[in-house]
């Protein structure tokens, strides 16, 4: 039994889905996003604001280009969906997975939620967004594996940088981030995006 939890007004309602219902659940509603919480419930989100969707894509592009260059993984807009250790079904804004990473998995994996924690996840904060919430699930995603997540918060002009075994860095108003060590010359350009 999942809970649905809408954005504006949280309704709850009993529901059992598979995975596989979950992935044709999505498939059929293109015009919202679905997640699922480790826990089953199943959140619906309506799609962003042209201006959240204009950033996010900036956003994309960059790391697109770099990994292009680099040939080092593969980049997944905020439509693309993995179902990380916990169970959760996620699909971060922007992410990244490392190369040999993706191709460990079978193409019935990649067809689906791909079966894995990006190495890299960033998630951008829209004027509707929780930053508790937000928050809650840049750690999510750290606790299953990923190796690097940013929360740029346009609100607030900071970024959260989340790192496993270390205390969430906050950078107010910076000009560029940097992908460190995960993803080696990687480096975001923010103008477009905070």
């Amino acid at each position: 039994m999942i809970a649905i939890q809408f954005p504006t007004n949280s309704i709850e309602l009993s529901i059992n889905l598979t995975d596989e219902q979950f992935f044709q659940l999505c498939q059929h509603n293109r015009d919202y996003q679905f997640e699922r919480t480790a826990s089953g419930e199943l959140i619906i989100m309506p799609p962003t604001g042209s201006e959240t969707s204009r950033r996010n894509a900036d956003l994309t592009s960059q790391l697109r280009v770099w990994n292009r260059e680099t040939k080092l993984g593969v980049v997944f807009d905020s439509s693309g969906g993995f179902t990380l250790p916990n169970g959760a079904d996620r699909s971060p804004d922007a992410s990244w997975v490392k190369k040999e990473r993706w191709d460990a998995l079978t193409p019935e994996q990649k067809e689906s939620f791909a079966p894995l924690c990006p190495d890299f996840v960033v998630e951008l904060r829209s004027r509707t967004d929780s930053l508790k919430k937000l928050q809650e699930k840049m750690q999510e995603y750290i606790d299953n594996g990923a190796r690097l997540g940013w929360l740029i918060d346009r609100q607030n002009r900071r970024v959260e940088i989340y790192r496993p075994g270390q205390d969430v860095e906050i950078i107010e108003n910076p000009a560029t981030l940097s992908g460190e060590d995960v993803l080696p010359g990687f480096v975001l350009n923010l103008e477009e995006i905070m």
